[in-house]
């Protein structure tokens, strides 16, 4: 392992600089980066690239408790509002029904931190037009009824 130690002029109070060239571990593209963050870049990448975590055990159980939700019917039990269909803003989906598509509480075996983990696509009929509006929604478990 090479060092280079440049010292500060006796002038300043700065202390002596220390920088560390550390070998490649996989080859890689050229670093494009400033030379000061070429040493941080490599570390962060092979930090990245080693780290392995395994799943905990009840992430299994939870995503084959959810399974067997996907493609049920539903109806919405609790007020809730949505902004994001083009044709009907401000939309009340309480009453409405629709088929639960994907369960994201689990993603890739490893749990991430979705508050409405279930998406639930509906359809809904406008006046004046011939196809159905199509839109997802993510609801929570408390917020449905399995119809």
């Amino acid at each position: 392992m090479a060092t280079a130690t440049a010292a500060a002029p006796p002038s300043t109070s700065s202390s002596s600089l220390l920088r560390r060239s550390l070998p490649p571990k996989f080859p890689a593209a050229p670093c494009l980066a400033p030379p000061r963050c070429r040493a941080r870049l490599r570390t962060a990448c092979q930090v990245a690239v080693s780290s392995d975590v395994s799943p905990p055990p009840d992430v299994a159980d939870e995503e084959a408790s959810a399974a067997p939700k996907i493609g049920k019917r539903v109806r919405v039990t609790a007020p809730v509002r949505v902004y994001h269909v083009p044709k009907a803003p401000d939309l009340n989906l309480r009453g409405m029904e629709g088929v639960v598509k994907q369960y994201v509480g689990v993603w890739k075996g490893k749990r991430i931190t979705a508050n409405r983990p279930f998406r639930v696509e509906f359809e809904l009929k406008l006046d004046g037009q011939d196809k159905p509006v199509r839109f997802l929604v993510h609801l929570r478990e408390d917020e449905l009824e399995f119809v």
